[in-house]
């Protein structure tokens, strides 16, 4: 069955940077898109930033331009999500998504 499955959630300072991951399984990672979401407390969930199959097409969220980088290894099924320069805002439970299947979700917190 398809499962995703996110890591490297944290605490981190305002301006920090942080990478999350998402290991994927049950399904050829290499033959899909492949996304981050991120949900905040009392906000609808939103997407992050979006990868085609081969990693050579990236979109971002204009609130994370500039800042944040997805990226793909399809040899190891995992989207990465870099997050630099990071804002108290930035605060959510980060999931990975595709195919209509979720992760649990990583959990950034942002804050001094």
């Amino acid at each position: 069955q398809v499962q995703l499955v996110e890591s490297g959630g944290g605490l981190v300072q305002p301006g920090g940077s942080l990478t999350i991951s998402c290991v994927a399984s049950g399904f050829t990672f290499s033959s899909y898109n492949m996304n981050w979401f991120r949900q905040a407390p009392g906000k609808e969930r939103e997407v992050v930033a979006t990868i085609s199959r081969t990693g050579t097409v990236t979109n971002y969220a204009d609130s994370v331009k500039g800042r944040f980088t997805i990226s793909r290894d399809n040899a190891k099924n995992t989207v990465y999500l870099q997050m630099n320069n990071l804002k108290p805002e930035d605060t959510a439970v980060y999931q990975c998504a595709t195919l209509g299947f979720w992760g649990q979700g990583t959990q950034v917190t942002v804050s001094s």
